[in-house]
């Protein structure tokens, strides 16, 4: 596939680690230095010039793009480059854009702006932030066939009950697959007799009970439910975020600094408590009793002030920390220090656009550990090797390093054990090591 990338953000470099090894890779960057960087560090072609010319998408050959990516940092330019592109060729477009009312605008008119796919990054970062508080001490969460199935990521702490306990002795539910445990920078895939370990990431995959029910277990002192919500931060993820608390039935505090915002916000959002105030401000923090709050998100405008504002509550006894690190090379140190979990906007906005340039079909990809691996859901084809065969026999034609975690068929959950026999139109989702996932995506 021959795949033009419009900007080279944050977002247009991880599409460039994550595809130039299979795809020819095309990206347009106005900074002559980018330029310059991009073609040294990856294999693509890097072209100098401002993807809103004519001229310039005709440099980059735009007419034999397969698919057009604009994510520029400007919406508006996003939507013009789509535009332009569907005049000088046949490429589906992509628009990467950050407000909501623009996406709602083309979701009302999937033909507007001549773009094929929009994708706003705000409401797929909320809908992370959302998805993980909804499961105290995950790390990572995400849904697959319509809900059916959830797959989450844990980090087992020092104490966990689960510590030196194999595999089998806390598989206790049929629903339930043990996909994947990293340890250090080693990627496991777990047997029966695999010993459970401090610092151990486990990932998971099974109905939303089962994994509900193994939070419950990792931990002897993990709450059962999340009430006390605080959101520091009025921007559009914040006031988004609060939205879908909302929507849910909460009623979570946000916390804002400027008045005016202050009182925009409140009418805004009706059932969200809205409190003006510094949320690094300790006085002001122990008035509003906020180290006694279930979880506090952290949506500022900077990094700096989102670490700061976790780093006291987690000084005021809040139970759970997320927040949002637009700069990814921040995420590890940000956990280093003692946040529980953040959500990068652009991991989260990548994540979404390569979806579109799998070989086959994708329903949904998750990328783990910074693209160590991904978690990918599959319609099954009438001709794929699975298809027709037991589990135990179809899994030897495929190499180490994948894991069938779960299968929806007919809107039902299949546990998957080596005697199910897997169905064309069965969806499947996979845990895949990032070093296989071409050959096994072929394969299927």
């Amino acid at each position: 596939m021959r795949i033009t990338v419009i900007g080279a953000g944050g977002v247009g470099r991880a599409i460039a680690a994550t595809l130039s090894d299979l795809h020819k890779v095309i990206i347009i960057e106005r900074d002559q230095r980018i330029v310059e960087e991009l073609t040294y560090a990856y294999d693509v072609l890097a072209v100098h010039g401002d993807g809103r010319e004519i001229k310039t998408l005709q440099q980059a050959k735009i007419e034999q793009a397969d698919l057009v990516i604009a994510c520029t940092d400007d919406n508006e330019v996003n939507t013009v480059i789509c535009a332009t592109a569907k005049l000088v060729s046949d490429a589906f477009t992509i628009a990467r854009v950050r407000h909501r009312t623009l996406h709602e605008t083309w979701d009302g008119h999937p033909d507007a702006f001549g773009v094929d796919h929009m994708i706003c990054t705000n409401l797929l970062t909320s809908e992370a932030i959302f998805r993980i508080s909804g499961l105290p001490s995950a790390r990572e969460v995400d849904t697959f066939a319509n809900g059916l199935v959830r797959m989450a990521t844990f980090e087992i702490e020092s104490e966990s009950p689960i510590i030196e306990r194999t595999v089998r002795e806390i598989d206790s539910d049929n629903s339930l697959t043990f996909a994947a445990i990293f340890r250090n920078e080693e990627l496991l895939i777990p047997r029966g007799e695999t010993v459970i370990q401090p610092d151990d990431r486990i990932v998971v995959i099974g109905s939303t009970q089962a994994v509900e029910n193994f939070a419950s277990v990792i931990s002897r002192s993990l709450r059962s439910q999340t009430d006390d919500i605080i959101i520091a931060g009025a921007t559009k993820v914040g006031i988004q975020t609060a939205k879908l608390f909302e929507e849910h039935g909460y009623n979570p505090r946000l916390v804002e600094q400027n008045s005016d915002k202050t009182r925009e916000v409140a009418e805004a959002l009706p059932n969200t408590t809205v409190l003006h105030g510094d949320p690094t401000d300790m006085s002001f923090l122990n008035r509003e009793k906020m180290g006694e709050a279930d979880l506090m998100i952290s949506a500022l405008e900077h990094d700096e002030q989102n670490l700061l504002v976790t780093l006291v509550a987690r000084q005021l006894g809040v139970d759970e920390t997320v927040t949002v690190v637009e700069n990814l090379e921040y995420t590890g140190l940000f956990e280093t220090v003692g946040v529980d979990v953040t959500v990068n906007p652009r991991e989260e906005t990548a994540e979404e656009i390569v979806r579109f340039t799998r070989l086959n079909p994708t329903e949904n990809i998750v990328m783990l550990e910074h693209n160590r691996a991904e978690m990918i859901e599959v319609e099954v084809a009438q001709d794929s090797i699975l298809t027709d065969r037991k589990i135990a026999n179809s899994i030897t034609d495929l190499p180490d390093g994948v894991v069938i975690g779960a299968i929806a068929r007919d809107d039902e959950l299949v546990a998957p054990r080596g005697s199910t026999i897997i169905k064309s139109e069965d969806h499947i989702i996979l845990f895949v090591d990032a070093n296989i996932l071409d050959e096994v995506t072929e394969a299927i």
